[in-house]
């Protein structure tokens, strides 16, 4: 039984989710549907590709995941099946697959196969989810696309260092309002060498000093700041959530691709 992943942009409101997992349960009903997110924001691939890409290594080799965000297809703008990690991912080739991945993915083929006539109005549904139920039924990604040499690339934006400080930005903001940022730990420990820092988001009294394990390693309301699971420095308040005094990006008034700045200090003595 085959793992499908769905990450969309449609929400919940409207029918557009129900109807492609009906479609594939439709065409191969023994399907394992898994929703990893519907509240991306509308066409925003680089959301979309945080998200999964923090999701999908989780999954068993094999899973198949279709992206449902900035669907469409055009004469510079195939649809793909891109393999990596041993796992399938499915979406329109505008740049998402360079995001998903440290490096090009390992093999992508475009989409060949026959469609239906209605496949431009809803090519989630009618493309994705053939190819997607295609490879689920253990058929072959040679026979639904030809063998591509490069995906399209979008460049992220990567911290500017420097040998005092880390200029990040906040990429992701949860629905309890945690702060992600692009600043790896590994990043940090080469640049800090032991030293003492000071993490700058908003206001300077809001600066943070320390890092810890999690959030309950501070008191409940209070802002801390940590390496979360991913590697990925995250802002936070404890328990922070409406009806406890707001999450940090709102209690900062902190947004989405607003900057973090990390500044360090004299070396620490042992």
């Amino acid at each position: 039984m085959s793992i499908i992943t769905l990450t969309t942009d449609m929400g919940l409101r409207d029918h557009y989710v129900a109807t492609v997992k009906g479609a594939i349960w439709t065409q191969y009903p023994e399907a394992r549907i898994v929703d990893i997110s519907h509240g991306i924001k509308p066409f925003d691939s680089a959301q979309a590709a945080f998200v999964l890409r923090q999701a999908y290594p989780e999954f068993p080799r094999g899973t198949i995941h279709i992206i449902g965000v900035n669907p469409e297809a055009d004469g510079q703008t195939p649809h793909l099946v891109v393999r990596h990690d041993g796992h399938y991912f499915i979406g329109a080739d505008n740049g998402i697959f360079s995001l998903l991945f440290e490096g090009m993915p390992h093999e992508a083929f475009e989409l060949t196969m026959k469609l239906d006539n209605d496949h431009a109005a809803f090519p989630t549904r009618s493309v994705f989810v053939k190819a997607a139920c295609h490879l689920a039924r253990g058929g072959t990604v040679d026979v639904i696309g030809r063998k591509v040499a490069r995906v399209k690339e979008l460049i992220g934006f990567k911290p500017a260092v420097d040998p005092t400080s880390i200029r990040g930005k906040v990429v992701y903001i949860d629905s309890y309002g945690n702060l992600v940022t692009n600043v790896r730990k590994q990043l940090f420990d080469d640049v800090c060498k032991g030293r003492s820092f000071r993490i700058g988001f908003g206001h300077r009294e809001d600066d943070i000093l320390n890092l810890h394990g999690s959030y309950g390693d501070v008191p409940q309301g209070e802002r801390v700041a940590f390496f979360n699971a991913t590697g990925l420095l995250e802002i936070a308040v404890n328990k922070g959530v409406e009806g406890f005094g707001g999450g940090a990006a709102r209690l900062f008034g902190v947004h989405n691709e607003d900057t973090v700045r990390i500044e360090f200090g004299e070396r620490l003595r042992n």
